[in-house]
Formats: structure tokens, C-alpha cells, sequence
């Protein structure tokens, strides 16, 4: 009978501690599903990986700069007058010599003319009195011939001589009015040509001011008016930007660039220093600069770029291959960068640095290729310790915003 109450007690004491050990179970399970509810998220992050590359150190404008023309000339007629003929218009191209407009001449013009009739009437009495002259000269050859076999007297020969010799230099002072006619006929040439304005070379025409019938007028010395014509010539175009006096001091002639437009954003432009400018620019509220003008080294690449179009300049100064970079922006302070781990978490590590510009810095040491870079700094709780993920990148987004569509093109039609 003991026995039996012995094992019957034996027993429940065994019931009991498997109900406790069921109970542990359970609250260590709601515990942890409690923690696991409970815990932070993980943080979403930009990352960018560690990858091999060329790194470059780089000088760039401090203002934005323009596209220029090699040649442009802002054209007025050296003389005043009221506009007669306007030949061209905004946007026309011109060629070398054309004539842009014509102010009022008839006046001008018609002392031209003069100046001609009067050259034909003093080329006429040239030939009139040279004739005579040669006539007169003739005469006094025969008169010294008589006068040799004493047919005539020697008064007589000598009177036919002078005769002869006014007669010659009559002839020669005619001559000299045929060239003041010719100088008078220049002048009034000149006259004229300042009323009429001729393309200096071959271009667009990308303004005009003034109207048929409207009065133009020269600039006074120091005072600019509007030009009457702006020419361009974008057969030859380059960009000109200000560079900081600092970063000045290491350009060189020669050292090639890429080029951006505002117009043209996302797209590069190869070109080359073609010239320093040998002074600083000292502009108020403003760091001094050294103006710098790269051209383009494809030209044809250029042809549709408009001249105004404003650009930015980036010379290469120095540069390396096949090294290891991380983006420029994913660096903190004391060359420090985050790096997310296999196990989540956010790594603070320091590294040694190379070349660097404003897109990669060249990674020496503390990091190998592939590892992952945590590049959006700026979000809130982005720290080391910290649990992150890294969120997809804009090209595995737009690929998996395009993989519905394939199944769907793949599924069978019913």
C-alpha cells in the first residue's frame, strides 16, 4: 500500500514538472515573440559597392560659365544716318562681304558721280592736250632740222622749241588732275562706304536693332549703344569659366577636361585648355579668379551648341587606373565610411585615401572590392550598430517594375 501511494506520489510530482517545464516554454516563447515584435527595424540605406576604377583629380569652375564664339562682332556703320535698306534679319546667315544694311547716301552717292564725270572730262583735255603737246614737239624736231641746213632762223627754232615745251608741261599738269579726279572719286567712295555695314567674315546674325526709316547713331567715345547688327561666328565655338586663383596655379595648356550644359545634362564633352588668362579677376563679393577657356576636341560634336549656353568645366590634373573607389559623398569626417555587414549591421571603419574629386575618392586601405558602402549619410539613425538593409538600387527597381510585365507576357492566352 506504501508502495503504491509512493508511485502515485512519484507521479504527479513528474506531471507537475513537465507542466512547469511547458509553462517555461511558453512564456520564453511569448517573451520572444514579444522582443522580436517589439524590436527596431531595420533601417533601409542607400549603399554603393566598393568597385575598381579610374579616380581623377579634378578642377572646376566656382561660377558657371558660357559657351563663346572664337569670333563675334558687334557692327554699327561708322557714320550716322536714317536706316534705307535693312537686308538681313535675326537668324540669317551671312557670308564674307555681304552687305547688312544701308543707310541714306544719295547725296554721297551723287558727288560720287561727280567725281566720275569729272575724271572723264579730265582724262579727256589729258588726251587733248597731250596730243597738242606731242604735235608742238614734233614741229620742233622739223624746226631744228631747217634750221641745221639754215632754211629758217635761229629765232624761229628756238620759238618752236618753247612752243613744244609749254605745250609738254601743260600736258603734264593735266596728268595731274586726272589723279586728283581719281583721289576725289576715292574720297567720295569712302563717303559712301560708311553708310553701308558688310559682314567682316561669314556667320549668323543673332540680333538686329533697328527698323526701316529709323535713325542710327555712333557711340560716343565710353558710351555703348546696341549694336546694329550682332554677328557670330559659331563655325569655332569654346567654353570660357572662371577657375578659383588657388586651383589656377596647376592648370596648364594643353590639359584635357570634360564639359557639361545645363542643356544638355547627363551628356559629356571631351575638350582641351586652349588658353590661361595671364591675369586674375578681382569681382566685388566675389573669390578672384583666373578666367580659363577649354575648346572642344571634337568640333563636329559642337555644332548644334548654341553660343550663350551657359557651361561647367571639369580639368583633369591628374589621374589613376584600376584602383579601388568608393563614392566621394559616402565619406565622413577623419576618412571614415560605413560599411554594411553580411550580418546587417552598420560598420564604421577608417580608411586611407588617394585622389579623390567630387564623384570617387581612391581607396588605399580598409576596404577590399565588393563591400557595401552606405552612401545616404544624411538619414536619421544611420549610425554604427545600428541594423540596416539596403534598399534596391533605381536599376533593380525599374527591373522589377518590368518583371510582372514579362510573366504576363509569358502566361498563355485562354
Amino acid at each position: 500500500m506504501n508502495t503504491h501511494h509512493a508511485f502515485a506520489h512519484k507521479a504527479q510530482s513528474g506531471r507537475i514538472a513537465v507542466q512547469l517545464a511547458l509553462a517555461l516554454i511558453v512564456v520564453s516563447l511569448i517573451a520572444a515573440a514579444v522582443w522580436y515584435a517589439m524590436r527596431p527595424k531595420p533601417i533601409s540605406v542607400a549603399v554603393a559597392l566598393a568597385d575598381v576604377g579610374r579616380v581623377e583629380t579634378t578642377i572646376a569652375n566656382t561660377r558657371a560659365g558660357s559657351v563663346m564664339a572664337c569670333r563675334r562682332a558687334k557692327l554699327a556703320p561708322p557714320a550716322g544716318g536714317r536706316i534705307e535698306r535693312l537686308n538681313v534679319k535675326e537668324g540669317d546667315r551671312v557670308r564674307p562681304g555681304q552687305v547688312l544694311l544701308t543707310l541714306w547716301n544719295d547725296d554721297l552717292t551723287a558727288r560720287e558721280r561727280l567725281s566720275r564725270e569729272q575724271l572723264q572730262t579730265a582724262r579727256a583735255r589729258v588726251r587733248e592736250v597731250c596730243e597738242l603737246a606731242k604735235a608742238s614737239a614734233r614741229d620742233a624736231g622739223r624746226s631744228r632740222d631747217l634750221r641745221a641746213r639754215n632754211f629758217i632762223s635761229q629765232e624761229a627754232a628756238e620759238r618752236s622749241a618753247a612752243d613744244a615745251a609749254a605745250k609738254q608741261a601743260s600736258c603734264d599738269s593735266t596728268g595731274t588732275q586726272v589723279a586728283e579726279a581719281e583721289a576725289r572719286i576715292q574720297a567720295s567712295r569712302a563717303d559712301t562706304d560708311r553708310t553701308v555695314l558688310r559682314a567682316p567674315f561669314a556667320g549668323i546674325v543673332a540680333e538686329v536693332n533697328g527698323e526701316l526709316g529709323e535713325y542710327l547713331t555712333p557711340s560716343p567715345p565710353g558710351i555703348p549703344t546696341l549694336p546694329a547688327v550682332d554677328l557670330i561666328d559659331d563655325s569655332c565655338i569654346y567654353v570660357s569659366a572662371p577657375i578659383d586663383e588657388v586651383d589656377g596655379a596647376q592648370l596648364e595648356v594643353g590639359m584635357s577636361g570634360r564639359i557639361t550644359l545645363d542643356a544638355y545634362r547627363g551628356k559629356h564633352f571631351a575638350g582641351k585648355v586652349r588658353r590661361i588668362a595671364p591675369y586674375v579677376l578681382a569681382v566685388e563679393k566675389q573669390a578672384r579668379t583666373v578666367e580659363v577657356e577649354v575648346e572642344f576636341e571634337q568640333p563636329g560634336e559642337a555644332k548644334h551648341l548654341l553660343v550663350g549656353y551657359s557651361a561647367d568645366l571639369e580639368i583633369v590634373v591628374t589621374g589613376r587606373d584600376d584602383v579601388v573607389r568608393v563614392p566621394t559623398p559616402a565619406l565622413m569626417p577623419g576618412n571614415r565610411v560605413l560599411v554594411l555587414g553580411t550580418d546587417g549591421l552598420l560598420q564604421e571603419r577608417k580608411i586611407e585615401t588617394g585622389l579623390a574629386n567630387w564623384e570617387f575618392t581612391e581607396v588605399k586601405s580598409g576596404l577590399a572590392r565588393g563591400d557595401r558602402i552606405v552612401i545616404s549619410l544624411e538619414r536619421s539613425g544611420v549610425t554604427a550598430g545600428a541594423r540596416a538593409v539596403a534598399e534596391k538600387s533605381a536599376a533593380e527597381k525599374k527591373e522589377a517594375a518590368k518583371a510582372p510585365t514579362k510573366e504576363a507576357a509569358k502566361a498563355p492566352t485562354q
